[in-house]
């Protein structure tokens, strides 16, 4: 069981920055990838980025790439995602997910995008961008 947490969330104004953290326990996070995901109000819950378990390997969402970096600290078993140039469309509950990487080689790649290659949730945070 790997439980994740999310923090960092809030108001922010167009053009703001926000930095999510996600802190995990129960297990170390070395073997897993990690994503994040956003569900607006009314809306189903899309990718928006993920890295794989060395953190080789970065995957972003087409609305976000350029804006938003992921990146990972082994030592503190955290996932964080740096959000830049925030825009109202950004608002959303963000969620962290951790994907077990000990299965089928490639999977991840292959996968990274679908809800259903993640095996741990966290409870989401909110942002909320302003015009």
């Amino acid at each position: 069981q790997v439980w994740l947490v999310e923090s960092g969330g809030g108001l922010v104004q167009a053009g703001g920055s926000l930095r999510l953290s996600c802190a995990a326990s129960g297990r170390t996070l070395s073997s897993y990838a990690m994503g994040w995901f956003r569900q607006a109000p009314g809306k189903e819950r899309e990718f928006v980025a993920g890295i794989n378990w060395s953190g080789g390997s970065t995957y972003y969402a087409d609305s976000v790439k350029g804006r938003f970096t992921i990146s990972r600290d082994y030592a503190k078993n955290t996932v964080a995602l740096q959000m830049n140039s925030l825009k109202p469309e950004d608002t959303a509950v963000y969620y962290c997910a951790a994907s077990w990487e000990g299965g089928p080689a490639g999977y991840y790649n292959n996968n990274y995008y679908r809800r259903g290659a993640y095996d741990f949730w966290g409870q989401g945070t909110q942002v909320t961008v302003s015009s």
